[in-house]
């Protein structure tokens, strides 16, 4: 009897503090319940009104409420892991002296601890790792990087936690400064980049030497969105950023002083008017070309003054292969090299057929172009080969038009040197409807040295 009584002494405040929490609370909210469901079933609410079955539901719950908290608790002592992504790595070592490679930027690292700590460590992450390399000499080492620890119930494993790094001594070199404009294509196309003056033409590099040794070239990036505006005149360009490139054009990461420049910009936009030329390719279908019209005679070019000065005229190519009745073609214009901006973008050509007459303009002289005359002279091995028959295809008035002098034929001796060559003779004319052909396709020429 006594072991009951002592029982009894154990459980009773236990049996008071579920009844008193748990069971009274959750019997007077199914009470409630009872109260509102009263007039919606009979079943339910005889169920409700039966003491024992209350203190089954209220235990059922009780069960529940302990399990979803155990859970929770459980949840917050069990060891969880987390990953900070990034974590930046600092060298600290004498920068005017050496340089380091082989040192990652950045490094992950992995959390693991307790979640409640876990959590708690990545509020107050690490800006940085840092490793001391200062008491390195020149060579390969293998150093740790370490996580400084915030919160010492978390464990911080590093990813890499080791690493090699080579030490090399710091040289430095002289190097020019040429420029480079990148977003050429977003400047105005009548505009033109007509100078650009750096305020210093060399600059110093730094670094270990087989990378100094790799810099074939330091540029100037003039940049044409840093532009502050796309109008004609001179503007000038701070923190022109400065890189180092080999001989492939690859990047090669140096250290540049000074690291940027300042550039004067001069902007001009040259034009020239040049009359427009009808060109043809193919053969006409037993046709010959009466008349090639166009509907511009002639148009506005923009572009480099260079580029301009070379240019006479802009060809208008059409394909005339197996046309035999009259054609009107719609051209898209092509910009010439250095030319940024066309007047006009299409012109409309209208071609007009007639039928095949034929006629032979004799003895044109044939030039020798591209021989090296400062050291070799040129003739032909006859007299039958200085002069050429072209023979001449076109319509009956662009025929009756035609003069000797408006014909040329050559041989070109480009890349020739002394001896006999036998060479192709060439026949142009100035009226482009016509067709021209030499009665004698080659030559035969001497070259000699002076």
């Amino acid at each position: 009897m006594k072991k009951t009584s002592n029982r009894k002494n154990i459980f009773s405040p236990i049996a008071k503090f579920f009844d008193r929490w748990l069971i009274s609370p959750i019997t007077k909210f199914i009470l409630l319940i009872t109260d509102y469901f009263k007039n919606n079933g009979k079943g339910i609410e005889k169920i409700l009104n039966n003491r024992q079955a209350l203190i089954i539901i209220s235990l059922l719950f009780a069960l529940f409420a302990f399990y979803a908290i155990d859970c929770e608790g459980v949840s917050l002592v069990d060891d969880n892991a987390e990953m900070l992504y990034g974590i930046p790595v600092k060298a600290v070592y004498n920068e005017e002296a050496y340089v380091i490679e082989g040192l990652p930027e950045t490094v992950d690292v992995t959390l693991i601890g307790r979640k409640s700590n876990v959590y708690l460590a990545k509020q107050y992450p690490v800006d940085n790792i840092t490793v001391d390399l200062s008491s390195l000499t020149p060579g390969t080492h293998k150093v740790s990087l370490n996580y400084k620890q915030k919160v010492s119930a978390v464990t911080y494993k590093v990813d890499p936690s080791n690493v090699t790094v080579v030490v090399y001594k710091k040289v430095s070199d002289t190097r020019e400064v040429s420029t480079d404009i990148i977003h050429k294509d977003h400047l105005d196309t009548k505009l033109n980049i007509d100078s650009i003056t750096l305020n210093k033409d060399s600059v110093t590099i730094k670094g270990p030497e087989h990378l100094i040794n790799q810099v074939a070239s330091v540029k100037a990036l003039i940049d044409v969105d840093h532009l502050t505006s796309q109008k004609i005149g001179s503007q000038t360009l701070t923190d022109v950023q400065l890189v180092a490139y080999d001989n492939t054009g690859n990047v090669v990461k140096v250290e540049i002083v000074p690291e940027t420049l300042q550039a004067e910009v001069v902007l001009s936009s040259p034009y020239k008017k040049v009359p427009i030329r009808i060109e043809t390719e193919g053969e006409l279908d037993g046709k010959a070309i009466k008349s090639l019209t166009s509907s511009l005679k002639e148009v506005t070019i923009y572009g480099s003054k260079e580029a301009l000065d070379k240019i006479e005229y802009l060809p208008v190519l059409i394909d005339i292969s197996g046309i035999n009745t009259d054609k009107t073609y719609t051209v898209n214009l092509t910009n010439p090299t250095g030319v940024r901006e066309i007047s006009d973008k299409t012109i409309t050509v209208k071609l007009v057929l007639d039928e095949v007459i034929t006629t032979e303009i004799s003895n044109v002289r044939i030039n020798i172009d591209n021989l090296d005359s400062s050291r070799y002279s040129a003739q032909a091995v006859d007299e039958n080969s200085k002069t050429v028959t072209v023979i001449v295809k076109g319509s009956q008035s662009a025929i009756d038009n035609l003069e000797k002098s408006s014909i040329t034929a050559s041989v070109d001796l480009s890349g020739l040197t002394e001896g006999e060559h036998e060479v192709e003779v060439v026949v142009k004319g100035d009226d482009n409807t016509l067709n021209y052909t030499p009665r004698v396709k080659t030559i035969k020429v001497i070259i000699t040295k002076k």
